[in-house]
């Protein structure tokens, strides 16, 4: 009897090897997706984990001086008030302007109330970013708080934001900021010297460096009762929360 294999026999052996390599190529192909699934599972843990680590390293307590004892801002309401609230700002932030036009009406209707003691503390933020205007806007709210007054600074306070330009412009020139001054009940000839000629850049540089001094990198930041606002989704979801908690 010959011990050659019969066409047969030979087309089964090469159908069962070749099944035999389908199925290791799979478990090949088996074993690669999951090493790369873990590979990604491991690499978003590593990602979050890292992102974690580097919020809490650079999370920095904000630690202001309290309502009404800062050289730098403006204050309204009565300073034995239940509640104080304390907003660092810069003239030009989109956020700060949307979190004014959510709140000044209602906390200077608190204040007067006497439920709330608030201070703006208006520094420079962006001008690294958009040119001089946050400089020139703050220098101009200090000259008419020096030549005018808390009550019409503060008035100039709220005109600024009222006009407030995109962060791409065009900018008011300075006789649009005397222009503002003059509305807000300033009288021209105390102004606009100042304005034009950044009479009180030092004012802003102190205001800008009592900012970072208190841990202050973003605007708005608010300070309620002496505590950071956090866990806020949006400028809507703050000052909601803000008017809440003061009323």
């Amino acid at each position: 009897m010959s011990s050659k294999s019969s066409p047969t026999e030979k087309v089964a052996t090469r159908a069962a090897k070749a099944a035999e390599l389908r199925r290791e190529q799979e478990r090949a192909e088996k074993r690669r997706r999951m090493l790369m699934i873990g590979g990604v599972a491991l690499l978003f843990v590593v990602i979050i984990a890292g992102a974690i680590v580097v919020t809490i390293l650079s999370k920095k307590d904000v630690s202001a001086p309290a309502a009404g004892k800062s050289d730098y801002g403006v204050t309204i309401g009565d300073a034995d008030a239940p509640h104080e609230v304390i907003i660092y700002e810069d003239f030009v932030c989109p956020f700060c302007g949307e979190l004014e036009k959510k709140t000044h009406e209602e906390l200077a209707a608190l204040a007067d109330d006497g439920k709330v003691f608030v201070d703006y503390r208006p520094f420079d933020l962006l001008s690294g970013n958009v040119g001089d205007y946050p400089i020139r806007a703050a220098n101009a709210f200090a000259v008419v708080l020096d030549a005018s007054g808390p009550e019409v600074a503060k008035k100039m306070h709220d005109l600024l934001y009222e006009n407030q330009p995109d962060e791409t412009g065009p900018f008011p020139s300075d006789d649009d900021l005397v222009d503002l001054a003059v509305e807000a009940g300033a009288k021209e000839s105390d102004v606009r010297d100042g304005i034009e000629n950044l009479s009180m850049e030092d004012w802003v540089t102190g205001a800008t460096k009592a900012a970072e001094d208190a841990n202050v990198h973003s605007t708005p930041t608010v300070l309620l009762d002496g505590e950071e606002m956090t866990g806020f989704s949006s400028v809507d979801d703050m000052a909601d929360q803000l008017l809440e908690k003061v009323s």
